[in-house]
């Protein structure tokens, strides 16, 4: 097939031998099959920001540290430097986080190399080589639909407790070859400990998880894994290894709103206070 332009490079400086099919086209990346060696890997080429369909970065940028202060100084304002030192500090995030999560025993590609909007990983098989099917292609029993649904929130487990959310986690971004799921496509993940947003995105991760094999075993949807999770993580007790109940006792008590005005309105009434005897020793 024709050499994709961002991957004509590699194969001129001879990191790849050959572009044998293209695998998929996403609202991110299009991502390629190819021949390095004696090896078949799979080239991620990320589309330019203004042909993505993903493009609201905000909220999962937050909290992602910037080291340089010059390029943190360019994000901010949103100069043209910034602009693209933000787009490639967008695509730099899935090759940290693959590193972090395979480092934590999460089932991921294992990254090669990235380079000029291209990043180089393993080619997820299934048991006969071919390029591995997506959760969403697979029909399930009801017991392997509760056994993939318990690796995952396991899965899910392990990669907050390396500090990583994945942010879009769904049926269509899980791969599965001989061993059992595979998360994939992950420049989105998200910070966990420097991001308001991050609770919130653990839960839409699990629900949708947990939306798709309830399919094959509806009292799953009678779970609720994420705030078990969450609250864990807040405790310090959540470790990689920890055995989940997907039970959560909710506080249903409501709110104390007389009792927050109270003290909303003493402590506004000690600052006046305080102010009046700054002003009476000050003369």
């Amino acid at each position: 097939m024709k050499t994709p332009k961002r991957i004509a490079p590699l194969i001129e400086d001879g990191l790849v031998d050959e572009v044998v099919y293209q695998l998929k086209s996403g609202k991110e990346a299009s991502v390629f099959v190819v021949r390095c060696d004696d090896e078949i890997r799979c080239a991620k080429v990320y589309k330019e920001a203004n042909k993505r369909g993903f493009k609201s970065h905000t909220q999962y940028q937050e909290g992602r540290k910037v080291r340089n202060s010059r390029r943190a100084r360019a994000m901010a304002k949103g100069s043209r430097f910034g602009r693209g030192e933000q787009e490639t500090d967008w695509q730099n995030a899935e090759v940290d986080a693959l590193y972090r999560l395979a480092d934590a025993g999460v089932r991921v590609p294992k990254p090669h190399l990235f380079i000029d909007g291209v990043l180089l990983m393993e080619l997820v098989t299934d048991g006969d080589g071919s390029a591995a099917p997506r959760l969403d292609d697979i029909m399930f029993t009801h017991a392997e639909a509760v056994e993939y649904h318990r690796n995952l929130m396991g899965q899910v487990v392990r990669m907050l407790c390396a500090g990583v959310i994945h942010g879009d986690l769904s049926e269509y971004n899980v791969l599965v070859d001989a061993d059992g799921p595979v998360i994939i496509d992950l420049p989105q993940a998200v910070d966990a400990a420097g991001n308001n947003n991050a609770f919130r995105m653990l839960v839409r991760d699990v629900d949708k998880i947990t939306a798709h094999f309830a399919r094959y075993a509806p009292e799953l949807m009678a779970t609720d894994y994420a705030h078990e999770i969450w609250a864990l993580y807040e405790n310090g007790e959540l470790h990689a290894d920890i055995r989940l109940t997907g039970e959560f006792q909710r506080d249903e008590r409501p709110a104390d709103v007389d009792g927050v005005l109270e003290g909303i309105e003493a402590a506004r009434e000690e600052a006046v206070l305080r102010q009046l005897h700054a002003d009476i020793e000050d003369h």
